[in-house]
């Protein structure tokens, strides 16, 4: 009775509601696999055990058929030779024969009605088993994806942006720690013969930038003058 109680419920599942179901799917559909093909194990097994069964009770239903031939060709003989009492002797042990036959006849007809609809429910069984095997890489495969995507959402939600923001804020003012610490090194250094030098040549470039400014200007000054007096 286990195995086709369990049989019925692999074969009327909705794999896809048990999927949606499922905290780890990957591991779901591996044991629908597994269990399905272990009940067709089971049931194929069961199924020849009840074939064996049936072709034995097809013997034995054969061998009371002749049997009971036999007492009525023996009935019909002491008729012939007036042995009636014989004759009715062998009339029960047909009619025995007969009964029992009718009895295994009977079995066997539920027999044979059991293994139609097990045949019909291997058949659904056969389906739901390709399918699931034809879908079990690429659900699998599905679900590795749709995990990996939830690791990366939680490492982006687990960091809140304030707290990167903050942390940024922190390595800036580190920055800002070692540049002054590198420039505190050049104050109170006094200048090396060098570093005059380039100061003069720089005071040099001020000046001469100076002058031609200068020029520019007293060179726009008169030609502006120059323009006036001419209008006059």
């Amino acid at each position: 009775m286990g195995i086709f109680s369990r049989f019925a419920d692999i074969v009327n599942a909705n794999i896809n509601a048990l999927l949606d179901k499922a905290e780890d799917p990957e591991k779901l559909i591996r044991l629908i696999v597994q269990e399905m093909e272990d009940t067709l194990v089971e049931v194929r097994t069961s199924s020849a055990r009840t074939i064996a069964d049936k072709k034995d009770i097809s013997r034995r239903i054969d061998r009371l058929r002749d049997e009971s031939e036999e007492w009525e060709r023996k009935a019909e003989l002491a008729i012939s030779k007036g042995r009636e009492d014989l004759a009715k002797a062998a009339l029960l042990e047909r009619n025995n024969a007969q009964e029992m036959a009718e009895e295994l006849q009977n079995e066997l007809n539920k027999l044979e009605a059991v293994l139609a609809r097990l045949s019909a429910e291997v058949s659904q069984l056969q389906e739901k088993l390709n399918d699931a095997r034809a879908r079990q890489k690429a659900l699998i495969m599905r679900h590795n994806t749709t995990s990996s995507r939830l690791k990366v959402k939680k490492s982006l939600y687990e960091t809140s942006t304030d707290d990167a923001v903050t942390r940024f804020e922190r390595f800036e003012r580190k920055l800002d720690e070692l540049e002054s610490e590198v420039e505190s090194f050049d104050v109170g250094r006094s200048k090396n013969l060098a570093d005059e030098i380039n100061d003069l040549e720089k005071e040099d470039q001020v000046d001469q930038q100076l002058a031609e400014l200068k020029a520019r200007v007293k060179k726009r000054s008169a030609s502006g003058v120059n323009s006036n007096q001419e209008q006059n």
